[in-house]
């Protein structure tokens, strides 16, 4: 074997050389009819249009992790791969070709113009298909669906045909989110809220049959032309006498009532608001509570029509300025006030959108509402972290009917036709008679179906149902975890949940774990406007992709964004490379030495040798429980401090003489330890690091034809395998805390490193032979001379350390080795430069204006930083009190 490696780890070529690899050796493919258990995982399917985002990235590693990890353990893993067809995103795509060609896509038609969108999706679509293998994702790419493919057309026919039968589609006129630009209604998701500062008009509305009026605050005046009543508080004991009598309302001089609900805030305005049941969410409620009128005074595309009287034709927002200058102009505008808004934007066109009342079809969700409420408090499923329950159960309690029609022409057209005699006929087949007067003079709905309604399918629509007897279907449903963001827990979880248990009589996950957002380095949103937006693709480019994916699960700590910074990704890089060293290092010095067989724990005789196996096998221990909790980043952690702390920074250096030695018994032993640990250590870090673990692993063994995909995870071995190690176990670490502690005396002192020093060792309650076991070790890797014992606190100058176990200290003589003065004179100056810096830290907290105006996270910041520095001026005390 060619033992020349480079000494830095170049990930590119490894990268490209192993995702090839993987996929041409079919890795990903499920099982079917198999007696391994099944552990499957559905991807929250990106839109079509879609590119890798740090969303997407997070999400994907978490998911890889976890099918990576199961795999090793024994089962048989699904990760199914698939894309949305995203219909008003991609619609937008090819309408924007479209424009650039001079054409809108009423101009080609309906048909062509799917037909241009089925061309674009074959050829542009789904790049993220290729970025997600660059991220190095285990998906079954041979079973890749589309939401629209025909297999998943077919359950969207199923599933709307059979709600539609049994009452719980329906059509009706309700009030919806509608994009006056896309001309479709949207879903709540779809509609993107900004904080701004808007205005709060009073507007001074007449009472009927008196010279006196009513004021009524409001942030949308042109909507007053659609009121239906003015409704107060019932208990406002400032109207009681106002309650049954009537408003004129100005320029329609349309009489309305006023009423009494208790949805009004009598802190907001003038405790009088006004209700518009036509273009306001909260208002169709009050409206239907007391049976008022509804009148849409927009078009569709937000201009006012014809109930607009004088204002017909104007655009919403040249209509507002004109009424309210027509206001002010009849003495009806009290004051303009400054107010914060909260205003909805389509999601792809970012028009602000509109509160409309329009004929749409709408899924009864109550009903299914209750079975997905039931399914998470009896723990059929399991939210987690399960703070998320509590938002969930709130959101089911208090659910709408879902609108699940578009007005665009990409996506599910609604399998329904209309006859003149009435009828509404829906049908999985074409319809060419009506059932009823048997005309064939049928139209067929135009509308399409919400882009959620086929995710909501997802979990089983993608294992072949409806065939109830397709052989993935019957080994992988229900799907074993779901991992998601917080921000689709109602739009999607929430139907998956309600869908699955309606049609499969089975919850569609048994665990949903949500992960938080990536924020930038100050725990920022990301965002194109603030311009912080990192590109994952660029940071896996810049930095391989393994030390981007073992950032992103260092930092997923349940329930806490990740604050991420270019730096981080770095700092992981650098561990790439430790490891890449670290194997370098095992592969020339170890591996020629070593036995080969690595399956079964090797013959360990030696205290270092022992040790390193306990050590390793609690690391296992404590990944595997991280894992099977979610805990991501405790696992990342783990191997993190076991590679480089315990593995490189201990171990290496303990069995380096041995290695290095005349003692070929001994030399083969730690040879086949270390090689062990090492290939243990890589199967451990694999689901984390896959492109730079695969590498070394096949360095460290001919392995043709096998991938650590296949690998078996390490095991933790009996109790009696592990108590034999725990004496060495001990021993060692007695002789860490030595040597950290002599480490540490040679810091806080300015002792060189290359200087070797004096040890005094005053025993305490410690075991004198087992110390001087110890001896070799100490002075190796501590740098002395030599160990001296001694019985009492030396006279001369030294700096002395408690090492933490059986009472015993070090010290270090310190007459010859460093000039003692010089070193208290400028450990005194470091004390007082830190104590500067805590002073002004101080008085930046205790600053009212400060403590009022700045940002939290600026806050927090100034706390950690006065806690490092005070923490650091602790210890320059402790080192000038050793020098005393």
């Amino acid at each position: 074997m060619d033992f020349d490696l480079s000494k830095k780890y170049e990930p590119k070529e490894i990268e490209a050389k192993w995702s090839e690899a993987w996929v041409n050796a079919d890795l990903y493919s499920a099982q079917e009819n198999t007696t391994l258990p099944p552990y499957s995982i559905v991807i929250p399917p990106p839109n079509v249009t879609g590119v890798l985002h740090m969303g997407h990235a997070l999400n994907n590693t978490l998911q890889d992790i976890l099918i990576r990890y199961k795999h090793m353990n024994g089962f048989a893993t699904l990760w199914v791969f698939g894309l949305d067809h995203a219909g008003i995103a991609t619609q937008n795509v090819v309408e924007r070709q479209l424009k650039a060609e001079g054409k809108t896509r009423q101009d080609i038609g309906r048909e062509k113009f799917v037909e241009r969108v089925w061309r674009w999706k074959e050829e542009s679509g789904g790049q993220i298909r290729h970025q997600l293998k660059k991220l190095g994702a285990s998906l079954d790419y041979n079973r890749e669906r589309f939401t629209m493919d025909p297999g998943l057309s077919a359950a969207v026919q199923e599933v709307f045909v059979s709600l539609y039968k049994e009452g719980l589609i329906y059509r009706g006129e309700k009030l919806i989110n509608w994009c006056p630009r896309c001309h479709t209604a949207l879903s709540d998701l779809e509609v993107e809220h900004e904080e701004g500062k808007g205005k709060l008009w009073h507007l001074r509305y007449p009472i009927h049959g008196t010279n006196e009026v009513l004021i009524v605050a409001t942030t949308r005046p042109e909507t007053m032309l659609g009121d239906s009543a003015v409704a107060l508080h019932p208990e406002d004991v400032r109207y009681q006498a106002l309650l049954g009598k009537k408003i004129i309302l100005p320029f329609v001089n349309r009489e309305i009532p006023i009423i009494g609900d208790e949805y009004v805030d009598r802190q907001f305005g003038s405790g009088a608001v006004k209700i518009t049941p036509a273009h306001d969410f909260n208002d169709f409620e009050v409206g239907l509570r007391h049976g008022l009128p509804r009148y849409n005074i927009f078009t569709e595309d937000a201009h006012l029509n014809e109930l607009a009287g004088s204002f017909a034709g104007l655009e919403r927002f040249k209509a507002r300025h004109a009424i309210v200058a027509k206001l002010e102009e009849m003495d009806l505008l009290e004051k303009i006030e400054d107010y914060p808004t909260s205003i909805g934007h389509c999601y792809r066109c970012k028009t602000v959108v509109e509160p409309y009342l329009s004929m749409q079809w709408f899924v009864q969700t109550k009903g299914l509402a209750g079975a997905a409420l039931q399914a998470v408090k009896d723990g059929r499923t399991k939210i987690i972290p399960e703070q998320w329950q509590n938002t969930y159960f709130n959101w089911l309690e208090n659910i709408r009917d879902w609108c699940i029609s578009r007005q665009i022409w990409w996506g599910h057209r609604i399998p329904a036709w209309y006859c003149e005699c009435g009828e509404i006929v829906v049908s999985k087949q074409d319809i060419t008679q009506c059932p009823v007067c048997k005309s064939s003079a049928l139209k067929p709905e135009t509308d399409v179906l919400d882009t959620w309604f086929s995710s909501a399918l997802w979990p089983f629509s993608t294992l072949g149902w409806p065939d109830e007897s397709s052989p993935l279907l019957k080994q992988y449903y229900p799907t074993s975890t779901l991992i998601t963001g917080f921000d689709i827990l109602f739009f999607w979880v929430a139907r998956m949940m309600m869908l699955g248990l309606h049609f499969m009589q089975e919850v569609p996950f048994r665990e949903v774990y949500i992960h938080a957002l990536v924020r930038d380095a100050q725990g920022h949103k990301m965002s194109k406007s603030k311009g912080n937006v990192m590109d994952p693709l660029h940071l896996m480019e810049k930095y391989g992709t393994d030390a981007f994916r073992f950032t992103l699960a260092a930092f997923a700590a349940q329930g806490r964004d990740i604050k991420l910074a270019e730096d981080r990704v770095e700092g992981y890089r650098n561990f790439c490379n430790k490891i890449w060293n670290a194997s370098r290092f095992i592969i020339q010095a170890a591996l020629p030495h070593a036995k080969t067989d690595l399956q079964n724990i090797p013959e360990a005789s030696s205290d270092e040798d022992q040790w390193i196996l306990s050590e390793f096998f609690q690391c296992v221990n404590s990944v595997k429980q991280a894992l099977d909790d979610y805990r991501f980043n405790d696992a990342a952690l783990t191997l993190y401090h076991f590679f480089w702390g315990t593995y490189c920074d201990w171990y290496l250096e303990l069995i380096k003489s041995r290695l290095y030695g005349d003692d070929l018994q001994a030399k083969q032993q730690t040879a086949t330890v270390a090689v062990f640990i090492l290939d243990q250590a890589l199967r451990l870090l694999h689901p984390f690091m896959p492109f730079l673990t695969e590498e070394l692993w096949h360095l460290l063994a001919k392995r043709e034809g096998r991938y650590l995909f296949q690998a078996a995870f390490p095991q933790v071995p009996q109790e009696n395998i592990l108590g034999t190690w725990r004496l060495s176990d001990q021993r060692i670490n007695k002789l860490q805390k030595m040597v950290s502690k002599l480490r540490q005396i040679r810091t806080e002192t300015g002792v060189p490193a290359s200087q070797k020093i004096a040890v005094w060792v005053y025993l305490g309650k410690g075991n004198k032979a087992e110390i001087q076991s110890l001896e070799d070790r100490m002075i190796e890797l501590g740098r002395a001379q030599k160990i001296t014992y001694i019985d009492q606190k030396p006279s001369e100058p030294v700096a002395k350390g408690v090492t933490g176990v059986d009472e015993i200290l070090v010290y270090v003589p310190l007459t010859g080795l460093i000039d003692i003065e010089k070193e208290k004179e400028r450990q005194g100056r470091e004390i007082k430069r830190i104590q500067k810096g805590i002073d002004a830290v101080s008085h930046m907290l205790t600053s009212p204006n400060f403590a009022q105006k700045a940002p939290p996270e600026l806050v927090q910041q100034k706390n950690q930083e006065k806690q490092e520095l005070e923490i650091r001026k602790s210890e320059v005390e402790e080192a000038l009190e050793l020098l005393k």
